[in-house]
């Protein structure tokens, strides 16, 4: 019987993490270009690679970079007045940058790490054009650490950020080389919560150092996934927390269904063909487009594989989807197979002049490929091969996230090939005296607690100012007088609800949101006003600009006289409310004085002026 995909401890889930965080330093890792992004059309030029997999000292291929040498592709890079000829390989690397180092170095201290004496950049093979070198740099900086949690963290790098990938083979310089840190924990985690929980606490700690870039692919989390009687599975590109728990919760799945159809395909006594047979004929007419134009048309007979190539292993995955991710290795668009046949424009007489060709049976499944000759044999070779590992259960590999939390593969697991020395960089010596120089940064976690305890917030308005960019500019605040609650609206919540409503919250600086606290607190506006002031120094103006933009200054008797006056004109509903109506009021005035009256002296007065309605 088949055991429950969420039974995690019953079917022995371990699973471990990398954390990738991009650095926020002056320059890169190893030239001093800027680590600014760049849009694709302000590229200055381009240039044109092959890559190719080099062998290791002891004479051996990388089997992931062999498999990336299936396909000859020309790459394409654009660069920039910001990126030189490290970023090209066409100049050898300026040593480590110490800054970025320095900043891993406070990671793995802030985790009780032990820093290696003495770092030394290593090379690792990567072919799949995101490296102009064939290979990206990285360095061992710290071992052994741990998480409040217990989770261990077996080691910290340091390495070079990946070109960005645009189109499939055209790549954007601008991010190369920026430096980025790698925090990889054991496999000590054992449910799809404790790993999203831990990714959680990382990032808790990373972001504590305010050193880290912040945005939309800054951070990358990688998930390794194994159960019982499995093999482990690496998941990379998790850009977004919320979705790792998912994306471990469909990889157990996947395995699962991937046990249960090899011991199937055992019980049915199953077989993979090895040899292709040409169809091509028997498609000159077919309603298919793809079939119709191919060049050439090859398939395989899989005996005793009938229903299970069709099996949802993941939503919206099937087996024939991993087949079809290895066939595409070698450039074709995918491949038919009979289980979801006839459809696509392929007829069921068409399908059954196909199995008549190959000799399937009922029982057997038929796979077909259709592109160049050369694509469709190296296709079929993949297929085979993938039909094979079936009847391993789970192969070994490296896998890519798709949406909402399904995976699909990417390369086989690299081995020890894929490492050898970097001689162009020399090492850097640890000593005691820069351990110890180290300061260590505040964990949010902390500053959260604080901030509940001596301004009395609560947790979640804790949680947001303590993890703002902002967050110092709010204590300076505070620090020079100004009330917290006041500084947490200016930095914090206005700005919120101000993005919420479209306005550019990025074009206001501290400075400004400084300067509005001031006006506010020296009596020149009410705190009320600090949204009609934000917005209109988003929108460019000056602080002398958007004070105009208030109504004039209202006096004492002038704001009895609006309240009583707005009071009078709704008096049906002030009498049928009673001293509840001054709630409702309060917008009322607030929008007719516009922020020039404080919102403590509006509600005094309309209650003055409810009451004496009410008991005249």
């Amino acid at each position: 019987m088949t055991q429950s995909p969420t039974d995690y401890e019953g079917l022995g889930l371990i699973a471990g993490l990398e954390i990738h965080q991009q650095l926020n330093t002056k320059t890169k890792l190893f030239c001093r270009c800027p680590t600014t992004i760049r849009e694709a059309d302000e590229a200055s030029g381009e240039f044109f690679r092959y890559l190719r997999a080099t062998r290791s000292e002891l004479g051996e291929l990388d089997r992931a970079a062999e498999e990336e040498m299936m396909q000859v592709r020309r790459f394409r890079y654009l660069q920039y007045d910001s990126t030189c000829l490290v970023e090209n390989d066409e100049e050898p690397p300026t040593p480590l940058n110490r800054e970025a180092l320095d900043i891993v170095l406070t990671i793995a201290k802030l985790t009780g790490m032990s820093a290696v004496p003495e770092i030394h950049t290593m090379r690792k093979l990567v072919i799949d054009g995101s490296n102009t070198s064939g290979f990206q740099r990285t360095a061992l900086v710290a071992l052994h650490g741990h998480l409040p949690s217990g989770s261990i963290i077996e080691t910290v790098c340091l390495e070079e950020e990946a070109a960005q990938r645009l189109e499939d083979a055209t790549f954007s310089l601008d991010r190369l080389g920026i430096p980025l840190i790698e925090i990889t924990t054991a496999p000590c985690l054992h449910t799809p919560e404790a790993v999203q929980e831990t990714a959680a606490v990382i990032g808790m700690y990373l972001r504590s150092t305010g050193r880290v870039k912040r945005g939309i692919g800054t951070i990358r989390q990688d998930v390794n996934v194994s159960i019982r009687d499995g093999g482990r599975v690496e998941i990379k590109g998790v850009q977004e927390l919320d979705l790792l728990a998912e994306v471990v919760r469909r990889e157990v799945r996947r395995q699962v269904e991937l046990l249960a159809i090899r011991d199937e395909l055992i019980s049915r006594g199953a077989t993979v063909e090895t040899d292709p047979v040409d169809v091509t004929h028997l498609f000159k007419e077919s309603g298919s487009k793809i079939l119709k134009k191919a060049k050439k048309i090859l398939a395989i007979r899989l005996n005793g594989f009938a229903g299970l190539v069709g099996r949802e292993i993941q939503p919206g995955r099937r087996l024939g989807s991993e087949m079809s991710d290895y066939a595409k290795k070698c450039g074709v668009g995918g491949l038919f197979h009979s289980d979801e046949l006839p459809a696509y424009g392929v007829t069921e007489e068409e399908v059954g002049t196909l199995k008549s060709a190959l000799s399937a049976k009922d029982d057997d499944c038929v796979i077909i490929v259709a592109d160049t000759p050369e694509k469709c044999r190296c296709a079929i070779k993949q297929i085979i091969r993938r039909a094979n590992l079936a009847f391993e259960g789970i192969p070994k590999e490296t896998r890519k996230m798709l949406d909402e939390g399904s995976t699909a593969y990417m390369r086989p697991l690299p081995g020890a090939a894929r490492m050898y020395p970097e001689t162009d960089v020399l090492p850097v010596r640890i000593t005691s005296e820069d351990w110890e120089e180290l300061s260590l940064p505040e964990l949010l976690s902390d500053k959260i607690e604080r901030y509940m305890h001596d301004y009395r917030f609560d947790r979640e308005v804790a949680r947001q100012i303590a993890y703002s960019e902002r967050s110092l500019a709010f204590e300076e605040a505070v620090t020079a007088g100004i009330k917290a609650s006041i500084a947490e609206r200016a930095f914090n919540s206005t700005l919120r609800e101000l993005s919420r409503e479209g306005v550019n919250v990025d074009a206001v600086s501290d400075f400004s949101i400084r300067n509005v606290l001031n006006a506010i607190q020296e009596g020149r506006a009410a705190k009320e006003a600090m949204p009609s002031l934000l917005t209109a120094i988003a929108g460019g103006k000056n602080l002398e600009d958007a004070l105009s933009t208030l109504a004039p200054a209202v006096s004492a008797s002038d704001l009895d006289g609006i309240v009583m006056r707005i009071v009078e004109e709704r008096i049906g509903f002030v009498r049928e409310k009673g001293a509840a109506a001054a709630g409702p009021l309060m917008g009322v005035v607030m929008k007719e004085v516009r922020g020039s009256v404080d919102g403590k002296a509006v509600s005094q007065a309309l209650q003055a002026a409810i009451a004496k309605v009410l008991n005249a």
